[in-house]
């Protein structure tokens, strides 16, 4: 059999809040492991969650002294799943100070990068968050599937772990070296939905993560799916669900999405997927 594929996954990209005098330990700390997005002020990092893929926020507390606490309160609370770190790059009255206060408002990750660890334990905190959201689908799935192939299941995680960024088949096809209409009629012959479908309930599935805590507006969570605009990702779930994207956000939380997702396109093809390889033959290294 072939080997595993390693093909590569985006890396974490995450907006920093700090000084220009103060980047260059990031940015050392950050090769190889994740991207990193400057901003000012914890507003214009609000704004970039908002606008942008980012899978964390570090805020140092030398640039956070003067920001208002409702303002943090909103970025924590209006992103539960976007993590806010605290960086402390030296030690002094005011960073102290400034500490309690973000942890008043809800931030509970602090790293001290004048520890020796300390830049090591911000690259694995940082590593985390960029799998945690295809972590809450891959689980459950996976655990509904327990007898999966290989190559069934790397297609699953690729699948699952490229969806936000990729609204199209070809595209994740072109990634797995295959034709998509070789793909495609492998589904239809195994007697399972396409994998259009698949990729399309999945992206649902980020959709409802990302509308979580109503930081996010309708616009928001299309860009952050790639659509080409608001109206396409409303299109897509009048054709999917017939409901419009804010009746989605209100009748679709996460844990409900999922449900629904295991029940209609997972759970009645258990026995299909346990004896289904989907990328037999392909070479993938």
């Amino acid at each position: 059999m072939a080997a595993r594929a390693t093909l590569p996954l985006p890396p974490p990209t995450v907006a920093a809040v700090l000084a220009p005098t103060d980047r260059a330990g990031l940015d050392a700390a950050s090769v190889g492991c994740f991207s990193v997005l400057y901003r000012t002020s914890v507003p214009e990092a609000v704004r970039t969650v908002r606008e942008r893929a980012v899978d964390a926020v570090l805020l140092s507390v030398h640039q956070c002294t003067g920001e208002r606490a409702d303002v943090v309160d909103r970025l924590v609370r209006s992103f539960p799943g976007v993590p806010t770190v605290a960086l402390v790059l030296r030690h002094d009255a005011a960073a102290s100070e400034t500490l309690l206060r973000l942890g008043a408002t809800g931030v509970r990750q602090v790293v001290d990068v004048t520890a020796p660890a300390g830049w090591s334990r911000l690259r694995q905190l940082v590593a985390e968050p960029a799998t945690r959201g295809a972590a809450r689908i891959l689980a459950p799935l996976l655990a509904t599937l327990p007898e999966l192939p290989s190559d069934a299941r790397f297609f699953i995680e690729l699948l699952v772990r490229l969806a936000p960024e990729t609204p199209a088949v070809r595209a994740l096809a072109v990634r797995l070296h295959i034709k998509p209409s070789t793909l495609m009629s492998r589904f239809v012959r195994a007697g399972l939905p396409s994998p259009k479908t698949y990729l399309a309930a999945i992206r649902l599935l980020y959709a409802a993560q990302y509308f979580e805590g109503g930081g996010r507006s309708v616009a928001d969570v299309a860009y952050r799916l790639d659509c080409s605009s608001p109206q396409s990702f409303g299109r897509s779930l009048r054709a999917t669900l017939g409901i419009t994207p804010g009746e989605f956000r209100r009748r679709f939380p996460f844990a409900r999405a999922l449900d629904r997702f295991l029940a209609q396109f997972v759970e009645p093809y258990g026995r299909v997927w346990a004896g289904f390889r989907p990328l037999d033959g392909v070479r993938r290294d």
